[in-house]
């Protein structure tokens, strides 16, 4: 429990990532290809997006695999924040890519662009089969990297169902402002999305307390153990988002060391409920003194 180690759902993970990587790189080379056979720009610019979004899949991939070791002499608590690197790195690129497509968007509300409508549709309908096949097995993910590159995927599910509605609208209705403004509300969607996986992410690394763990609730159980008088300088942070760890001060009153060590066992079988795999307890008496200021 004191080490965080390789667990079987970061292997999922990267098995889930390296899935999403390889299909959205084949689809990539696919759509090159189709770009130049139907002639049309609008594919061949999407063609370029899903060649970033490899790389940026391959980057996540790469740092969940890293995620994976243990620790060593270099990073004491394993490199499992590593993985965040890669939602940090997804976060951007969205973010990024959102901003760019908006303003093409913008800027095609005032000159709208003609498109190959059949060509659209085709590729629209492998698009959706392809990144939401990815999308749906990265969806069931819980590392803040699988839930980065989940939204990135969903963003390309959504932009290609925008694409099918208006390829068919287009095969019966001059209407190519449809285009833009589809892309444009995508794009809004997405980054209220990036911005919401950026405060995760970001208060993981500031060390806030974990959101699925209540503190008064865990202080309360640990109060309740026989032989426990008071607790004090606890602290409780998560190293992803998935394994935690904390530390406290146990006031005991009475000083045998069997106790102690049930007082332990209590508190870490306590702790198992919360997804906390990291625990370390310092048991003290009444009169000592921690020698910590303000805990």
């Amino acid at each position: 429990m004191d080490n965080p180690m390789s667990s079987p759902h970061q292997h999922n993970s990267s098995t889930n990532l390296s899935i999403a990587f390889f299909l959205n790189l084949a689809f990539a080379i696919v759509e090159l290809f189709g770009g130049f056979l139907t002639n049309s720009v609008a594919i061949l610019s999407d063609a370029l997006h899903d060649f970033g979004d490899s790389v940026s899949l391959g980057v996540a991939w790469y740092l969940q695999k890293v995620s994976s070791r243990g620790r060593d002499s270099h990073f004491s608590y394993g490199y499992r924040r590593f993985s965040l690197l890669g939602a940090l790195f997804i976060s951007v690129v969205l973010f990024v890519g959102s901003l760019f497509v908006i303003r093409e968007g913008v800027e095609r509300l005032f000159s709208p662009v003609e498109a190959n409508a059949k060509g659209m549709f085709l590729f629209a309908i492998l698009g959706v089969a392809v990144n939401g096949f990815a999308a749906f097995r990265l969806a069931k993910g819980s590392s803040l990297n699988e839930k980065a590159v989940s939204l990135h995927l969903l963003e390309d599910v959504l932009g290609w169902l925008a694409v099918l509605v208006v390829s068919v609208v287009m095969m019966f209705v001059h209407l190519p402002i449809l285009d833009p403004l589809l892309s444009i509300g995508i794009s809004v969607w997405v980054l209220i999305n990036v911005f919401r996986n950026l405060i995760s992410t970001f208060k993981v690394l500031l060390q806030e307390v974990p959101g699925d763990v209540d503190m008064k609730v865990l202080t309360n159980k640990i109060k309740a153990i026989e032989g426990v008088d008071n607790l004090h300088d606890i602290h409780l942070w998560t190293l992803d988002g998935e394994s935690h760890i904390l530390t406290l001060h146990i006031v005991s009153p009475v000083c045998d060391t069997k106790i102690h060590q049930r007082i332990k066992d209590e508190i870490r079988a306590i702790c198992i409920e919360y997804k906390i795999d990291h625990v370390t307890v310092e048991i003290e008496d009444e009169a000592a003194d921690c020698g910590l200021n303000n805990c």
